[in-house]
């Protein structure tokens, strides 16, 4: 066991990043049998992290590689700029929200000088709203004269035309609703009135989680000097991945393989015994359950406590966590709440996207200020060159 200052001396950060590893659960921590205040230090964890291997398993979970004030995930909560994305969610608008993690503040008069692109989508009908959504943000780019000023407050109202472009993009159609989640309930919802809040509160709750692959991918875009639909564009191709947005694609494809079964806690059984993952069940992040998860679910049961399929998906929820002891994450709660909605397939995901657009935006307003490349080195592991 080591102190807090040999502790952060061993690895050569700040007592203060030290707490922040141990908040997200990368170094255990224990009382100090000597002082009632003090906590000490798990050496082996330490270890683990010494700068010699930290760049390799940074990659993988480990430590922070960048600085942000966007994002902060800390114990069972997640905040955006300091403000719990459980009470965003609930009380807020998205402009108010893009606003805050854009400008630090909800002052959403950045907006208001914005000229909005908008398309039908028409043209490219049938195709998923990703590939769509990529092959719009090019066009709409070479033509915007604005693309490329990269000030934090024109790139915020670049990423405000950019969220509207992709959200007429969703909803095929070029007349666009006051709010972005009234024009998308208008098409996804247009019979339940209660859907537009869930609609607004899914974008709120997906609008950023730190540095996953999609917000790193957007750095790195950012970081070329890129302009901010290349940013999103980039950000669109990594979430649209199996193993990050479109895991809610699994999960669709899941409810409907179960949706017949007699017995749900065999028909799980089953799927593990096939190999067979169960999708939407488990954040490394959030042993005691994902808090967007939570709200989002929590919403659906106040606005719709009869729906069968609320009540079915929650019943392959409770049946999943009994048998693999993991709780369900934001993957598992968009689709319950397409679901509930009657929505088309690959609504989840579009939600999804469109939410996380204003974290790539965000993002990019942060890496655009760093003015600095990012540039990883490889450790070469071939063959060694010949004399």
């Amino acid at each position: 066991m080591l102190t807090a200052p040999e502790a952060a001396q061993r690895l050569g950060i700040s007592v203060a990043t030290l707490y922040a590893y141990v908040s997200r659960g990368l170094i255990r921590s224990f009382p100090d049998p000597q002082s009632p205040r003090g906590r000490l230090y798990s050496d082996e964890d330490i270890e683990r992290r010494r700068p010699e291997k930290a760049a390799e398993r940074a990659l993988h979970w480990g430590g922070p590689v960048l600085e942000s004030a966007i994002t902060l995930i800390a114990g069972d909560h997640l905040y955006y700029r300091g403000q719990d994305v459980a009470d965003l969610a609930r009380t807020h608008s998205v402009e108010d929200v893009a606003s805050l993690i854009w400008s630090g503040s909800m002052a959403t008069g950045i907006f208001a000088l914005t000229q909005l692109h908008v398309v039908s989508g028409r043209a490219s009908e049938g195709l998923p709203f990703i590939n769509r959504a990529v092959s719009i943000l090019p066009i709409v780019a070479a033509r915007d004269p604005l693309a490329y000023d990269l000030r934090p407050h024109a790139v915020a109202q670049t990423g405000w035309r950019i969220l509207n472009l992709l959200t007429s993009v969703a909803a095929e159609t070029s007349e666009l609703a006051p709010t972005v989640d009234e024009t998308l309930q208008k098409r996804w919802a247009p019979r339940t009135r209660a859907a537009r809040d869930l609609i607004r509160a899914a974008l709120i709750l997906c609008a950023d989680h730190e540095l996953n692959v999609s917000a790193f991918v957007a750095r790195c875009v950012a970081s070329a000097g890129s302009n901010p639909y290349a940013v999103v564009s980039g950000g669109l191709s990594a979430i649209e991945g199996n193993k990050h947005g479109g895991m809610t694609a699994r999960v669709e494809r899941m409810l409907e393989e179960l949706r017949f079964a007699h017995d749900l806690s065999a028909a799980l059984a089953e799927r593990l015994r096939r190999g067979e993952a169960i999708h939407g069940f488990g954040h490394r992040l959030y042993p005691n359950g994902d808090p967007r998860a939570k709200v989002l679910i929590q919403m659906l049961g106040e606005n719709f406590p009869k729906s069968k399929e609320l009540h079915f998906a929650l019943r392959v929820a409770q049946a999943a966590e009994e048998l693999i002891g993991e709780k369900l994450t934001i993957d598992f709660a968009l689709v319950a709440l397409a679901k509930t909605l009657k929505t088309d397939p690959g609504v989840p995901l579009a939600l999804f996207a469109l939410g996380r657009t204003i974290g790539w935006v965000g993002h990019a307003i942060e890496q655009y200020a760093r003015d600095e490349i990012i540039r990883p080195r490889a450790g070469y592991v071939g063959v060694p060159p010949s004399p």
